[in-house]
Order: C-alpha cells, then sequence, then structure tokens
C-alpha cells in the first residue's frame, strides 16, 4: 500500500520559513516524479514545485527563489523549504507521486500552512 505523509506544516508570520516533509512508503520516490502542490481556499489545486525521477527540478514562478525541493534517498523523503513567506502562501500543501511510465498517482493527505501574524 502506498502513502505519501506530509508534515511540517503550521502558523507562521510573514517573512517566517516552515520545512514541509513527505515521507513515501510503498514506493521508491527516487523512481517517481515527485511535487508538491497546494490549494487556497476558493482556488483550484496548483502545482508548486516538482523534482522528477531525472532530479529536474521546476518552481512556479511565484514561489522561484523563496522555495526549495529536495529528497533524501536514504529516508525516502522529498522535503519542501519554503522561505520568505507570505500571506499569499497560505494553503493545505500536498505531495504527489507520478511514476513517469505508468502514470500511477499518489497524493498525500496534506498539511496546512497558515501565514499571518
Amino acid at each position: 500500500q502506498v502513502q505519501l505523509v506530509e508534515s511540517g506544516g503550521g502558523l507562521v508570520q510573514p517573512g517566517g520559513s516552515l520545512r514541509l516533509s513527505c515521507a513515501a512508503s510503498g514506493i521508491i520516490s527516487d523512481t517517481y516524479h515527485m511535487a508538491w502542490y497546494r490549494q487556497a481556499p476558493g482556488k483550484p489545486r496548483e502545482s508548486v514545485a516538482t523534482l522528477t525521477a531525472g532530479s529536474n527540478i521546476n518552481y512556479a514562478d511565484s514561489v522561484k527563489g523563496r522555495f526549495s525541493v529536495s529528497r533524501d534517498s536514504a529516508k525516502n523523503t522529498v522535503f519542501l523549504q519554503m522561505n520568505s513567506l507570505t500571506p499569499e502562501d497560505t494553503a493545505v500543501y500536498y505531495c504527489n507521486a507520478r511514476h513517469p511510465f505508468t502514470a500511477a498517482t499518489y497524493w498525500g493527505q496534506g498539511t496546512q500552512v497558515t501565514v499571518s501574524s
């Protein structure tokens, strides 16, 4: 059974930082395209950062220079380091895994990030 478990969300002041973790089980995350999405109230889910199986990285324009995605292969975990947070970053953040060949796709349960003073 595949599980993606996010953690690290919370309440942070504008300008602050958080690091989200996505612990994978049932898959080898190195062999999947891993991605972070977010969904703010009343808005569609959007891609924030992707880390492909080939280690290519892409970011949404809104987070470039502030967010950084990485993986720890030994821990089968993907991270999203978020710096210089603004209230516009407030959303539920989801971890996503997609197999590059079969397109099998899995989602985590999400973790809430709230940026507020």
